[in-house]
């Protein structure tokens, strides 16, 4: 048995499903791992179904009937989390843009150093993204800035989704009321957990954007980011925690 799972979303993520599986599992920590797939037309979910055979009681997933955000499919992963016994709860990328590696330094930010949300930050240091264009560093960066200033939070990478929450701070968060499905969801949940008083810590990570697979980056998910900001803000100004 894990204290901590991660949460894999999946669309059309066959390049990489094993892969990215097989090296969670590899690290000195044992995690169990979460797939929340959204009917990918690749058949990403049969790889994940013939890897249970082998990684039995230690990967899971959960089938969705079509593809519905990324928020919506990290609030199922949570809540399946939440119905089980694990105290630590991640969010992970499927592509390698995030790290397994550095899962266990996330990990000890919340169980050994005391923080109740971990985030792995691309800007807590300067600014560590590998194979980016620079118009997609400018926006992502200039995002982060765009948020501190609406929210005031102290938060350098608000959008980041490589994340550890403990446990506390999901079931404190209606979960159900989570308005976001793209990078504003990232910052609704952090902003949320601020709001409440829970303690965020930054942990300085590389991130590497994918060799493998397709992108889900679209206009839609960045309009959201812009304009959602400002409805957070402005809900909480007439709002209790």
């Amino acid at each position: 048995m894990s204290d901590a799972i991660v949460i894999i979303p999946t669309y059309n993520e066959i390049e990489n499903i094993e892969s990215i599986i097989r090296t969670v599992f590899s690290q000195t920590k044992v995690f169990h791992v979460l797939i929340v797939d959204d009917n990918s037309p690749d058949k990403t979910g049969e790889t994940v179904k013939n890897l249970q055979q082998e990684f039995k009681n230690q990967l899971f997933l959960l089938e969705r009937k079509e593809k519905s955000g990324l928020g919506s499919a990290y609030i199922a992963g949570f809540e399946w989390a939440l119905e089980k016994e694990y105290q630590y709860v991640f969010e992970m990328d499927a592509d390698f843009s995030h790290n397994p590696k550095d899962l266990i330094r996330l990990y000890n930010a919340c169980a050994i150093d005391g923080a109740d949300i971990s985030v792995g930050s691309r800007y807590v240091k300067g600014i560590t993204v590998v194979n980016w264009p620079m118009s997609r560093i400018l926006l992502s960066y200039g995002a982060s800035r765009y948020v501190r200033f609406i929210t005031r939070m102290k938060v350098k990478d608000s959008t980041a989704g490589f994340v550890c929450y403990k446990r506390s701070v999901l079931e404190a968060i209606h979960l159900k009321k989570i308005e976001f499905v793209g990078y504003a969801f990232q910052i609704e949940m952090k902003f949320k957990a601020y709001r409440k008083g829970f303690r965020i810590v930054e942990i300085p990570v590389i991130f590497k954007d994918r060799t493998k697979g397709k992108s889900k980056m679209s206009g839609s998910i960045i309009s959201e980011a812009i304009f959602g900001v400002i409805s957070l803000r402005l809900k909480s100004l007439f709002s209790s925690k």
